[in-house]
């Protein structure tokens, strides 16, 4: 059997039903929709969630909580993610987008996870207390700013 020979099993492709092309099709006039009510008009149907009247299951349970929208987001990295620094080199938010660490220009923290062994020149918004050990431990600085 060669790719060109294949065809697929007998009753697993079926042709699609042609509507509203005349009686003789047996689907034409009402095309499959019945006669009469909501259904049957174009752009007719209930929305999605609609329930007969009856209260929408997203309107009957209860709401909780709330959303900060001044909360500040951060883009997190980590020490094991500055591998790819030199020694003594300067890193800030602009040396990180552009070395791809960083997806969008947002505030930075730096968190602890991975070890380093060279002094690394850091500047980011926030550190952990173990990040800023590890590095200052290295040799390195960290500034928040």
């Amino acid at each position: 059997m060669k790719l060109n020979e294949l065809i697929p099993t007998k009753g697993s492709r079926k042709k699609r039903k042609r509507i509203g092309r005349g009686k003789g099709s047996g689907s034409g006039e009402t095309a499959g929709r019945g006669t009469k009510g909501q259904n049957s008009r174009s752009g007719g149907g209930v929305h999605l969630g609609f329930e007969g009247g009856q209260m929408p299951l997203q309107r009957r349970i209860p709401k909780r909580g709330f959303t900060n929208i001044f909360k500040k987001q951060y883009e997190i990295i980590n020490i094991k993610d500055l591998k790819y620094f030199k020694s003594g080199e300067l890193i800030n938010n602009d040396t990180l987008l552009k070395s791809g660490l960083l997806k969008k220009a947002r505030a930075v923290k730096l968190l602890g996870e991975g070890d380093i062994s060279y002094p690394l020149k850091i500047k980011v918004n926030k550190v952990s207390q173990a990040a800023k050990e590890k590095i200052e431990s290295a040799g390195g600085k960290v500034e928040i700013g």
